[in-house]
Parts: C-alpha cells; structure tokens; sequence
C-alpha cells in the first residue's frame, strides 16, 4: 500500500469524529446527561488523535497522484490547506474538549458554557474538514468538481 492509500483509509476519520462528538455534545445537553456529553468530548479528542495519521500521509499521498491526468497542483494545494486549517481548529477543539472534561469532573459551575463552546468548535471543524474532504474528493474524482468536463474544471 502506498501513501495516498493509507490517506485515504485516514482522511475519513477526523470529519466524522467531530460530527459524532457534535451530536453526542448536543444530546447530552439536550437530555441533560453527563455521560453522553462526555462521550461527545472523547470522541472530539480521539477525533484529534485519528486525523494525526491523515495529516502525516498527506505530502506522501500527494506525490503519489500529483503527476497522474487532470489533476492540478492548485487542486492539490488547496485541498492541503483546507485539511491543515480544520486540523488546527479540530486540536484546538479536542484541547478545549480535555479542559471541559476536567471542569465537569469537577463539577464547575462553568462546566455547561465549555460544553456549548466545544460544540461550536466542533461544528467549525466538522465543517472546515467536510470541505477539505469535498476538496480532495476533487483530486481523483474529477467528476465532482464543478464545470467538469469544461476547459476549466482544472
């Protein structure tokens, strides 16, 4: 198996951690239940650790098709950014995750507000990543990308 292989067993990991921990987050508000919040806030820290191996086999992966038909530099660069941008913003997310963790073991009054907060990072990753999937989806599946076909779907 080679990089953009290993890529693509990775890359799925991160977008649907952060949308499971999203939903599990707003459960557990919703029925008030402290075990599914902290299910959300594990599952937005393991979606950290899981998106680590999409990270490292991006460059490998992108030597690998750089070079095969209708696939542009600019196609591959910008997919780069977009994983590394909700990356950044997903550890951020499963750090802050850590730290409601701890609040709600012990039982802060400010517990609920981190909660909220983690939620809307985890809706900001879920979507900076669902776009860097929809971006690299266009590296080898060109027929998702929009003018496919025109002279300047490239």
């Amino acid at each position: 198996m080679n990089q953009a292989h290993w890529h693509l067993l990775f890359n799925h990991a991160p977008i649907f951690g952060a949308l499971g921990g999203l939903l599990l987050l707003l459960a557990g508000l919703g029925w008030r239940q402290d075990a599914v919040l902290r299910a959300g806030l594990w599952a937005l820290v393991l979606a950290v650790v899981a998106g680590l191996p999409a990270q490292l086999t991006g460059p490998g992966a992108a030597q690998v098709v750089k070079d095969m038909p209708r696939v542009s530099q600019a196609l591959i660069q910008h997919h780069a950014q977009a994983a590394r941008l909700g990356y950044w913003v997903l550890a951020a997310t499963g750090t802050l995750a850590l730290l409601t963790l701890l609040q709600l073991g012990q039982q802060a009054s400010r517990a609920r507000q981190l909660v909220w907060l983690t939620a809307l990072g985890a809706a900001l990753s879920f979507g900076l990543l669902a776009r860097a999937g929809n971006l690299g989806g266009q590296i080898s599946h060109p027929e998702i990308r929009e003018g496919f076909g025109t002279p300047d779907e490239l």
